[in-house]
């Protein structure tokens, strides 16, 4: 086998490995945009329809290539307004996708390009691993259309090692650029723990300061001071944790207020 091309994503995951699963949920969000129709509207995405849905992602998708290309396009929004006028919305989605793929190829190791989140990896690596997520979670969403409610963890094709770095990039890169920060009442440290992980999260929140995120071991005296410890299987948590887990819904049961607080305050959406 050979080495990865890159340094690996904070737990681990090749640059290969993340350009496999950004393929897989490209695969998956078209088969379950195609069994839905483009009319149908997406459930874990309020207001949208699956062609809301597909220029959405088509878009990311070319802006990220963009960027891998050396060739940022700014601003990115006409993109999903030719989307949507496209003939032919998911011809125009497939082009998008096989067009990133090759651009994760072709890019340079040493690649000099814009990154937005804390503790970014290298740029061809943040890419990479930023379009899986955004792919594998929207890929959710269209399943979802296709089945007419929220899906369950079970019923993805979400490595657990995935949904881990998933989890990694969505509390330590995205939810500490909050500025404003935020505590549901009170300051509150939250552990995200999830089953049989050998690493878990720290989030600290509290109203006037950003939002802090520390991995820690499961059984570290850190882990054993939190006020709250959100647990579960790692594609659950993932799910959850994005906003998109059928418990989330209502569908298995209410969440606690935390984890509903969570989900309306400081959850990324899109």
């Amino acid at each position: 086998m050979q080495p990865p091309t890159t340094a690996p994503a904070p737990l681990g995951l090749t640059l290969d490995e993340l350009g496999e699963a950004l393929g897989a949920a490209a695969t998956v969000l078209r088969a379950n945009a195609v069994a839905a129709g483009l009319d149908a509207p997406v459930p874990t995405c309020p207001d949208w329809t699956v062609l809301d849905l597909v220029a959405h992602v088509g878009m990311v998708h070319r802006w990220a290539t963009s960027h891998l290309r050396g060739e940022p396009i700014d601003p990115p929004e006409p993109l999903e307004l030719e989307g949507r006028a496209s003939a032919d919305p998911l011809g125009w989605f497939d082009d998008g996708a096989t067009a990133l793929l090759q651009a994760v190829v072709d890019a340079p190791d040493d690649l000099e390009a814009f990154v937005f989140l804390k503790e970014a990896p290298a740029p061809k690596l943040f890419w990479t691993r930023r379009q899986c997520h955004e792919t594998t979670i929207h890929a959710v969403d269209a399943l979802g259309a296709r089945l007419g409610r929220p899906a369950r963890a079970d019923e993805t094709w979400i490595r657990p090692a995935v949904a881990l770095d998933g989890i990694d990039e969505l509390l330590v890169g995205f939810v500490t650029r909050r500025r404003q920060g935020g505590s549901p009442g009170a300051p509150t440290r939250m552990l995200v723990r999830p089953d049989g992980a050998d690493v878990a999260w720290l989030v600290d929140l509290a109203t006037g300061r950003p939002i802090t995120t520390t991995r820690v071991r499961p059984d570290s005296p850190e882990a054993a001071g939190a006020d709250h410890t959100l647990t579960g299987a790692p594609v659950d948590l993932y799910l959850r944790l994005w906003s998109r887990g059928a418990e989330s819904e209502g569908v298995d049961g209410p969440v606690d207020e935390l984890e509903r607080w969570w989900r309306e305050t400081i959850s990324v959406r899109w």
